[in-house]
């Protein structure tokens, strides 16, 4: 038996959704549009010149991008020798969960509930259930926002009041930011305890925990500690026929919390994504034959998509690049080695929010030989893995490397 690691860049897109006008995304391209202007010289901070990823660009990367949009971006590289692909998604959401559980064999059945972009934007009734359960004096914000500038918005306010920051996005969530010493830690995951028990039976995908630090909005800086209280998914995932087989799943970073920790056997996080990069690194020496290590690297994400920082998204990219060698050095005779992202989040785009694109799919091995498996569907990711680790046929996907 193998084993199989499955890593997600969260955010990585690389473009040609074929739907992607439904979600008013039609040309957003994450990788594309990062390496053109790179390219031109606009995402010279604390890097410069062409995006440089040729670790990626071997196991795949370039040959994706160009297989989604016809186009190889400025400063990637084709001719890999990995097997690669785009993959296409189905289900009608372009959310952390959805892309992660239909990645896992489960397509969302169903529609998210997501919250209109006025303000206030949540039902009154229910953000008054929610203060009067949580005991607290009220609440700040109650509109769009980037998590990044709401904290600086109303961060001290927050301090002073003891009114927790509530905000949403064009994902189906409800976020709660507080002063981890302040507000209290403990106190912030014992109110979103209580804020998924309002909100997921409206099928709120996510309530979100977003503690903070700092003295003034100057300083004010998110924590580790951030915690996703999601929906169950509504069908066995990858992870689940892992465990239910007799395997471990070792998540590494939020992948836990996206699945509402069904089908979790160990939780590994850290301050950063070089931190999540260690553990991955380190599981690959202890994981056994039948085991599937799950990381999820958010900080494209969160730190550079959603602020629309290019040259930080640029950097991101070639920080892990460089930290790829460790983990394809951790690879054994049998084992499986998966890249893919679950959206994509184009610093470039307007707006703070993700991106409706295909996500590239690099796949190799020890004994796995280079190849173009074309255009795909997210499903067969979880599929192929599956199939890989010897599990029974699942009900959605495709083991695309016979």
């Amino acid at each position: 038996m193998s084993r199989a690691i499955l890593l997600i860049l969260d955010s990585v897109g690389i473009g040609g959704a074929l739907d992607a006008d439904d979600f008013g995304d039609r040309g957003s391209d994450t990788i594309g549009h990062i390496a053109q202007e790179c390219a031109a010289g606009r995402a010279d901070i604390a890097r410069n010149g062409l995006l440089n990823l040729p670790n990626l660009c071997q196991l795949g990367l370039g040959s994706a991008a160009k297989l989604a949009t016809g186009v190889l971006p400025p400063g990637l590289t084709d001719g890999p020798n990995a097997c690669f692909a785009a993959a296409n998604e189905v289900s009608q959401g372009k959310d952390t969960p959805t892309g992660h559980w239909e990645l896992t064999g489960v397509p969302v059945p169903f529609e998210w509930h997501y919250f209109p972009d006025t303000q206030p934007c949540f039902p009154a009734d229910k953000i008054q259930e929610f203060v009067s359960r949580a005991k607290l004096p009220g609440i700040l914000a109650d509109r769009h926002a980037s998590g990044l500038k709401i904290i600086e918005e109303f961060g001290e306010e927050h301090v002073q009041s003891g009114k927790p920051i509530c905000y949403t996005s064009a994902d189906s969530v409800f976020q709660i930011a507080a002063h981890e010493q302040s507000f209290g830690l403990p106190r912030l995951l014992g109110i979103c305890e209580i804020a998924a028990e309002i909100f997921h039976p409206m099928m709120v995908g996510r309530v979100i925990a977003r503690p903070f630090i700092g003295n003034d909005k100057a300083s004010f800086q998110r924590t580790p500690n951030r915690r996703d209280y999601a929906i169950s998914p509504p069908d066995d995932t990858l992870c689940d026929r892992v465990v239910a087989a007799g395997g471990n799943v070792l998540a590494v970073g939020k992948i836990g919390d996206i699945f509402a920790h069904r089908g979790i056997s160990q939780v590994f996080k850290g301050k950063n994504d070089m931190a999540l990069v260690d553990h991955t690194v380190r599981l690959m020496d202890q994981a056994k034959s039948g085991d599937l290590i799950f990381a999820n690297y958010v900080e494209f994400d969160s730190l550079y998509g959603h602020p629309r920082d290019v040259a930080g998204y640029a950097h991101a990219l070639e920080a892990f690049d460089v930290r790829l060698p460790e983990i394809l050095a951790g690879l054994r005779l049998g084992d499986l080695l998966v890249i893919s992202a679950d959206h994509g989040n184009d610093p470039t785009w307007h707006g703070s929010e993700h991106t409706r694109e295909r996500v590239p799919v690099l796949l190799t091995g020890p004994d796995i030989p280079a190849s173009n498996l074309g255009q795909i569907a997210f499903a067969d990711v979880g599929e192929t893995i599956a199939s890989y680790l010897g599990l029974a046929k699942g009900k959605h996907g495709e083991n695309i490397i016979v």
